[in-house]
């Protein structure tokens, strides 16, 4: 086997092995090399380069996404390593474990003048679970005899094995993005067939939190003795909770379980469509609908509407489960169950009694009632972003994967119901546009499952350096919704009507997706009505031999005026 001749690159390397880090994303670079060397002549790694360093972030974030590993990044030094930061931030808030591995120049090239230099230590720092900032080893050409530098090498790898490993070990148990920062002296191409390096196995310490019969009993007795209970799950990765426990929840008359389109739960008695309730409310609806005990599970909520309800109705408790964090979304946390949900239900509901309500019972009604007008409403609707997605929706794949793109997208798709075989994922953490076709590339060949990505005009142009790498599999499928521009901002409170308005926040634009398909080698299909999509899209499944695109036109100042009258009609 063919190692880098610089001992650190080495370590780095053989503890990743040794944490199961096996996925490795490569940005191209020269300080870089002995990390880029001994990574891709590991028998055990998966290797992969894209050039662009910013949407190799997000591939890797898609990577981890679905295999619920950390997966490595490896770039140069310099204005390279910035490139992350954007994917940095949504794993941070999504708790995705991501292994950047930054090249560097040796501490005193810092600031003197010298190339592709700047202050990468600890570069991460408000947005990072761990910084390892590694020490030069220099390799000279022959053996050392001086003890006082014999030695000094000694530390110099000791500390870099254990900042090696603690940073691993929180990106592994942690569940998070750390960086590990490497400063090397040149000659950086040197390889060499002896293993130089015997790396220190750190192992993390088992943290385990007990939740007792005598612990639990104060807030049994609440839960037992309340008649309105409200659950509302966020983003989690699909089968994340037992399906008993949704059973139980789902079947309490006592109980409502709101679950957006990223919580991937399914129960008959959920509520799948939480702005539809919420959204066509007055101030009587808020009140009956205000819970005494509020549960919140999973990540980011992406309904501002249930954010607004809460804040103004607040409950008498709120209690969030999850073993990392707890945000007070709603400004009245009360408690944090710092444990694993399926522990929690597991140790909770048995202690728990039905209560008898008809809070349940008078929600699914309304709901009843709101899933009727909205039908009537698309039934009339003229052409335009909603009756497009309301096609797109109808006909999607089963048993694949959806990615989602932020913006308009994901707040469209939380207005239907959609195929519960469906497993879907969308970068809540930060909620930014930047990077969501590279994710869904990332997370396709994660999952190896057919992945179709839904994404919106401004989106899918920013980031279509996603594109451009070898990994895309012949049945990605890109539904793109190009309406010219950033349509979400028509439907935000302000004046429309100025030219500034088209230019800084619409940014307005001519744009068509058939040139970026024809260079990165997708097959193109496209759709300006609901009859050309109904066509263009059995087309588009058809296609097997290539990955390809769907771009469906809609125009530009109709979408705000049907979607807010569609909250009015459902009033």
């Amino acid at each position: 086997m063919k190692y880098s001749s610089i001992p650190v690159a080495q370590s780095v390397v053989l503890l990743c092995n040794e944490k199961g880090i096996n996925h490795v994303v490569i940005s191209p670079g020269s300080r870089n090399a002995p990390l880029t060397i001994g990574f891709t002549h590991h028998p055990d790694m998966h290797t992969y380069s894209i050039v662009d360093e910013r949407s190799a972030a997000f591939f890797a974030l898609g990577l981890a996404q679905q295999l619920q590993e950390p997966v490595a990044l490896v770039c140069s030094s310099g204005s390279a390593v910035l490139n992350y930061y954007p994917a940095i931030s949504e794993a941070f808030y999504s708790d995705i474990p991501l292994v950047v591995i930054s090249a560097d120049r040796p501490i005193e090239r810092i600031d003197i003048g010298d190339g592709q230099t700047i202050r990468q230590r600890n570069v991460f720092e408000n947005h990072i679970l761990y910084s390892a900032n590694l020490y030069s080893e220099y390799v000279p050409d022959t053996a050392l005899t001086d003890p006082k530098l014999i030695q000094k090498q000694r530390e110099a790898t000791k500390h870099n094995q254990q900042e090696i490993n603690k940073a691993l070990n929180e990106a592994v148990f942690g569940q998070g993005p750390v960086h590990i920062n490497v400063p090397f002296y040149e000659p950086l191409y040197n390889t060499t067939e002896e293993k130089l390096v015997d790396p220190i196995i750190v192992e993390e310490p088992l943290k385990t939190v007990e939740l007792s019969e005598a612990y639990l009993k104060p807030f049994v007795e609440k839960w037992n003795s309340a008649k309105r209970k409200l659950v509302i799950v966020g983003v989690l990765q699909p089968n994340t909770i037992e399906q008993e426990f949704l059973d139980r929840l789902g079947n309490d008359p006592s109980v409502l379980v709101f679950t957006e389109t990223t919580s991937n739960l399914h129960h008959p008695n959920f509520f799948t469509r939480i702005d539809n309730i919420i959204g066509s409310l007055d101030d009587a609806g808020f009140k009956q609908l205000q819970p005494e005990i509020l549960i919140t599970i999973g990540g980011m909520i992406i309904s501002k509407k249930i954010k607004a309800f809460l804040r103004e109705y607040q409950p008498e408790q709120h209690w969030h489960i999850d073993p990392k964090k707890a945000y007070d979304t709603f400004f009245c946390l009360n408690k944090h169950f710092k444990v694993p949900v399926n522990y929690f239900w597991d140790k909770f509901l048995p202690q728990t009694n039905q209560t008898l309500s008809d809070y349940q019972k008078e929600w699914l009604e309304v709901r009843g009632h709101r899933d009727a007008k909205h039908q009537a409403y698309i039934k009339d609707m003229v052409w335009c972003d909603f009756k497009a997605f309301d096609g797109i929706l109808s006909r999607l794949r089963p048993n694949t994967q959806l990615q989602l793109g932020n913006s308009s997208t994901v707040r469209y798709v939380q207005l239907f119901d959609i195929d519960k075989s469906l497993k879907v994922f969308c970068n809540r953490g930060t909620s930014g546009i930047d990077g969501s076709t590279s994710t869904a590339v990332g997370a396709a060949v994660g999952s190896q499952l057919p992945t179709t990505l839904i994404t919106g005009d401004l989106s899918f142009f920013y980031d279509s350096n996603g594109l451009w790498n070898s990994y895309l599999p012949k049945d990605f499928k890109i539904i793109l919704v190009n309406n010219s521009g950033g349509g979400i901002f028509r439907i935000l409170p302000g004046d429309k009507t100025s030219q500034a308005f088209e230019t800084y926040f619409e940014t307005i634009h001519n744009l068509d997706a058939s040139h970026l398909c024809k260079m990165f080698g997708l097959a193109y299909f496209s759709a300006s009505n609901e009859d050309e999509l109904a066509t263009a899209q059995d087309a588009f499944y058809k296609e097997q031999e290539q990955p390809c695109l769907l771009e469906i036109k809609t125009p530009r100042i109709e979408n705000d005026k049907v979607l807010l009258g569609y909250f009015k009609y459902l009033r």
